[in-house]
């Protein structure tokens, strides 16, 4: 694989970087590729099982991946937040609501990017989804833009392993079919919470039952083999 053409530099650095520690950190098989649009605005929404599947996942798009980042990261050190510009991320308030963050992100999703999101709002570290949040339905919404749902599986083993040299942690990235939202006029918060369960149930669709979390009701409807 090659760094998606239309990247950042700095994004095509780290993605070589990714590329070649592989060896010695993990065993990343990827599905579904090919459902990530090869051009346009689109939201890939993906299950947040730990620190490192925001590498995992932008490492495995095809396209460059642009993300909401807490916006303490931003006040370590200007290097650092350079960096973090440069490689597609911009700061979040969390706890709150930050209109400059909501507006940041439909900019990139009209600007014809990719903008990469977790619905849950915070890492799931015991494995299993949590009920999901409606801005990515909220952007797709005001944008046009699809959703792509993704799942990210192993991160929770390679947060702990990826140091050991010895060992190759198992991590697989699935992407699948773009969904189109259209409320139709009607945006009320049942209206909003009916097309996130829809992504959320996708993105369920290609977790293993054990990490469906509070999706894993649906489990009869789901059409995808884990």
């Amino acid at each position: 694989m090659w760094p998606p053409k239309d990247a950042h530099f700095v994004w095509k650095i780290c993605y070589f970087i990714v590329t070649a520690s592989r060896p010695f950190t993990a065993k990343i098989h990827i599905e579904g590729r090919e459902n990530v649009p090869a051009q346009g605005g689109a939201i890939v929404a993906c299950n947040h099982p730990g620190e490192l599947d925001v590498i995992v996942l932008g490492y495995a798009s095809p396209r460059q991946i642009f993300y909401m980042a807490k916006e303490e990261l931003f006040q370590i050190s200007p290097l650092l937040s350079r960096l973090l510009y440069n490689v597609g991320a911009f700061p979040v308030r969390r706890g709150r609501q930050d209109v400059q963050a909501v507006q940041n992100s439909m900019r990139i999703v009209r600007e014809g990017r990719v903008l990469g999101m977790f619905p849950e709002g915070t890492r799931n570290r015991d494995g299993g989804l949590k009920q999901g949040r409606n801005g990515a339905v909220r952007i797709a919404l005001e944008t046009g833009a699809p959703i792509v749902p993704a799942a990210v599986i192993g991160v929770s083993r390679l947060n702990r392993e990826w140091k050991n040299p010895l060992r190759r942690s198992p991590v697989t990235v699935r992407f699948g079919k773009p969904i189109h939202v259209d409320a139709n006029g009607n945006t009320s918060q049942e209206q909003l919470q009916l097309h996130t369960d829809q992504v959320m149930t996708a993105i369920a669709a290609m977790l293993p039952p054990e990490l469906r979390g509070v999706y894993g009701d649906d489990n009869s409807r789901l059409k995808i083999d884990a």
